[in-house]
This record gives C-alpha cells, sequence and structure tokens, in this order.
C-alpha cells in the first residue's frame, strides 16, 4: 500500500491544476468582455430571444407538490389533482 498516497496526491495535483485552469480561461473571458465592452442581452430581450415573452400561468398542486406552466388562464386538466392554485400569471403589460 505504499504506492497508494502519491496517487492520491497525484489525483489531488490534477484537480487542483484542472481548477486553476478553469478560473484563468474565466478570467480570460470576463477581461475580454471587459475589453470589447460586450454584455449580455438585458433581461427583458433575452426572455424574448429565447420564447419567453408569452403569457404563462404558473399553478400549483398542494396535494401533489407539483407545479405546471401553462400557456391559458384555466386551471390544467391533469387526471387525479383537483386543487391546482394559481401561482402566477403573466406579467403586466407595460404602457
Amino acid at each position: 500500500m505504499a504506492g497508494r498516497p502519491g496517487m492520491y496526491r497525484g489525483d489531488r495535483r490534477r484537480k487542483e491544476d484542472a481548477r486553476k485552469a478553469k478560473q484563468e480561461a474565466k478570467k480570460a473571458r470576463k477581461a475580454e468582455r471587459n475589453e470589447t465592452g460586450k454584455r449580455g442581452p438585458e433581461m427583458g430581450e433575452a426572455a424574448e430571444a429565447f420564447g419567453q415573452g408569452e403569457m404563462e400561468w404558473v399553478w400549483f398542486s398542494p396535494s401533489k407538490g407539483r407545479t405546471l406552466t401553462t400557456s391559458s388562464a384555466e386551471a390544467p386538466l391533469v387526471p387525479g389533482i383537483d386543487d391546482w392554485t394559481l401561482v402566477s400569471g403573466p406579467p403586466a403589460q407595460q404602457s
């Protein structure tokens, strides 16, 4: 069993090297974004880009501990679940 501790140190060293490499890559990406001034989309733009700007209602069933998202204001029809509670609806439209 004399060889085992060396393997463990090698594993730790490899993991640490991988962590450092990942951290350096992250720093490089962040520095590049700062130099170019490039940023991600604003919150509203991101939702529209991913098709999340539509009307959505979120329902919760206390008896099943389950949530469900629908595209209509009507409670979902799921066999065996009849206690749906509306948790959230679509955002208010801004004028």
